[in-house]
């Protein structure tokens, strides 16, 4: 009978070893992907164009513009100094939110229905019986999706007025009639917002989520925090533990940390999951509400498809943390207008597309 020499045995021992642990991960990748494959066969989501893609209808504004022009209030409106802080949970949240649907889906009728605002002259909302903690920027990626927008502002405004926050929405439109890309036009949110205030952090939402609690608090998280965790259309449940997307909070700090979302998604799909291996990389840890709290209602919309490409992009993703996202960014701002309802930014991505 023949021994091998140790180093030799120590050879085809390691390589064993090498070759399990291959094989476990392959059959954990092959698994994720069985159950991300089935949560997108049950989702729509943004726009992936076909070879016939659907017209780009770009928002008008010229309608809403000075609607609020009495409704306008100062800085000097507010004494800071005579306030005292706002309640963590506000006493007027009960738990229930009702469902507003816009009796015409234009932004005039919304801004009609939605009068009664009062709004800062940078198109920030506040409290004003109370110094509200956080200053808090809501970033939406938007385009073609005017029923799901209107709907949206009519709900997510008497919500968070309701927990008096300090707070400002994003539309951020894609100029470009090129592929979607969700997360690129949040990493551009993100940092256009920045140029016009010193936001403490960051809700990136989808437009088609509502809440339905308004005890599901949008209040700035210690960690990054997964808040549409329970969605009626998936029957309240989570389609998989690693879900970091339609709605997600984060600081200002953490988003920085992980260099923002990635750009490279175009099309729908992968993007979301890209963040939450983010997340994991830098030692954070995605939180949740209970899902009592944290429910929502998804707005209807066309079906549309998915990247084909986005598990070769995902896959690859951890290579790239440090190179793509918020250090990357190219893009050209076509327009910024500071409204009440929303501050608009229309931007063309086509330059980083080349």
């Amino acid at each position: 009978m023949s021994i091998l020499p140790p180093s030799r045995g120590k050879i085809l021992f390691g390589l064993g070893i090498t070759c399990l642990l291959v094989q476990f991960l392959y059959v954990s990748y092959y698994n994720e992907t069985r159950r991300l494959d089935n949560f997108i066969a049950t989702t729509t989501q943004e726009y992936f164009p076909s070879t016939n893609p659907v017209p780009i209808t770009r928002l008008n504004l010229s309608g809403i513009q000075t609607m609020f022009y009495n409704n306008v209030q100062t800085e000097e409106t507010k004494d800071k100094n005579l306030l005292t802080p706002c309640p963590q949970t506000p006493l007027a949240l009960n738990g229930t939110v009702r469902l507003l649907v816009p009796s015409q889906e234009t932004l005039e009728e919304v801004a009609q229905e939605l009068s009664w605002l009062r709004f800062f002259e940078d198109g920030r909302q506040m409290p004003l019986d109370c110094q509200a903690k956080y200053t808090i920027a809501i970033i939406v990626p938007y385009r073609n999706r005017l029923a799901n927008l209107c709907s949206f502002l009519l709900n997510m405004h008497p919500f968070l007025t309701k927990q008096q926050l300090d707070y400002t929405i994003f539309i951020v439109e894609q100029f470009d009639d090129g592929l979607f890309n969700r997360a690129m036009l949040m990493n551009v949110g993100f940092t256009e917002a920045l140029k016009l205030h010193d936001f403490d952090c960051f809700f990136f939402h989808d437009v088609d989520l509502i809440p339905e609690n308004d005890r599901n608090i949008y209040s700035c998280p210690d960690q990054p925090r997964h808040m549409s965790v329970a969605i009626d259309k998936f029957n309240y449940r989570l389609p998989y533990e690693d879900l970091f997307g339609g709605v997600i909070g984060m600081s200002r700090k953490h988003f920085q940390l992980v260099n923002g979302f990635s750009n490279m998604f175009w099309g729908w799909g992968g993007e979301d999951d890209d963040m939450a291996s983010r997340v994991k990389a830098h030692d954070l840890n995605i939180t949740r509400y209970h899902p009592d709290v944290a429910r929502y209602h998804m707005l209807t919309h066309a079906p549309q498809k998915a990247n084909p490409k986005r598990y070769e992009k995902l896959f690859s993703g951890r290579k790239r943390f440090k190179t793509d996202g918020l250090n990357n960014l190219e893009y050209r701002v076509k327009a910024l207008k500071q409204l009440p309802l929303f501050t608009y930014l229309l931007v063309d991505l086509t330059s980083r597309r080349s």
